[in-house]
């Protein structure tokens, strides 16, 4: 089944869940993370890259280990047998069942299901694409870098086919630039602290729109004092204000919106009218 996020994106907002829907005794990055995500409403699932000592790609964000599962070894360090025995723990740091899972076993799963972005692609570009193109998923992936020379050089080199968004926290003619590189550069993940940034700015939206790009904004809270977009969040949608929050970024018809709280955001935008394109 072919799937096209652009045709997605004109049909409605598309909602991205970070590491999958993680809560109560479910973690992130999980399957059982991801089922939840998918079960709550969510177009697309984030998934993060590790690399173990035999090679093997897991989805697991690096150095999160510790708070994770509960172990000061290391992904990259251990062989794919002693990680089939790691296990996740919740919040209060218990034991659950869910384990790390592979890239090859989440892109069984989701074959065809959803969108599926891979955080972290510089670390390991070429197993990755290797990993796409091995599933036939082209169609379904979507990664990102920062527009840096040396990361558009290994998207050229090894992945010049699948879907791209750039990274960035300022206007310095990225968008112009990108459109003459050998890649399938598709839109703009854009990171702002202020309201007034230009990264926010009609204009700036509109422009990418009327050449045909995608515009990903980020609704979570990684760091309270590193915001994504200048604090309309998932945290002042869901604490204070779901217009402050979440409204906010709706109003500026951004295409995808990564949050933590996919079906909150869901149903927030399907009752205020704000989830479906020209309906």
């Amino acid at each position: 089944m072919a799937m096209n996020l652009y045709e997605s994106a004109r049909d409605h907002v598309i909602i991205t869940a970070h590491r999958g829907a993680a809560a109560g005794n479910i973690p992130c990055n999980t399957i059982g993370a991801y089922n939840a995500a998918l079960a709550q409403g969510a177009d697309m699932i984030e998934i993060d890259a590790s690399l173990s000592a035999d090679g093997t790609l897991y989805s697991f964000h690096p150095w999160m280990e510790g708070q994770h599962l509960g172990t000061e070894l290391r992904i990259p360090n251990l062989h794919d047998d002693e990680i089939k025995e790691l296990r996740y723990v919740n919040y209060d740091r218990a034991r659950t069942e869910w384990g790390v899972c592979t890239f090859d076993e989440i892109f069984e799963r989701y074959k065809n299901r959803c969108y599926i972005n891979v955080d972290k692609f510089w670390d390991h570009p070429e197993k990755i694409s290797d990993l796409i193109r091995k599933h036939n998923m082209e169609d379904q992936i979507v990664v990102k870098t920062p527009p840096e020379k040396k990361f558009l050089d290994i998207i050229e080199a090894y992945a010049p086919e699948i879907a791209y968004l750039s990274v960035i926290s300022k206007d310095d003619g990225a968008h112009e630039m990108l459109k003459s590189r050998n890649i399938n550069y598709i839109g703009m993940e854009v990171l702002f602290s202020e309201e007034n940034s230009p990264l926010c700015s009609d204009e700036y939206i509109e422009k990418l729109h009327a050449d045909g790009k995608l515009v990903w904004v980020n609704s979570i809270i990684y760091d309270y004092h590193a915001q994504l977009s200048a604090r309309h969040s998932d945290d002042t949608a869901m604490a204070y204000d779901l217009e402050d929050g979440w409204g906010w970024l709706a109003n500026k018809n951004f295409d995808i919106i990564q949050t933590d709280w996919p079906l909150a955001l869901k149903v927030f935008l399907e009752s205020t009218g704000r989830r479906f394109r020209n309906k």
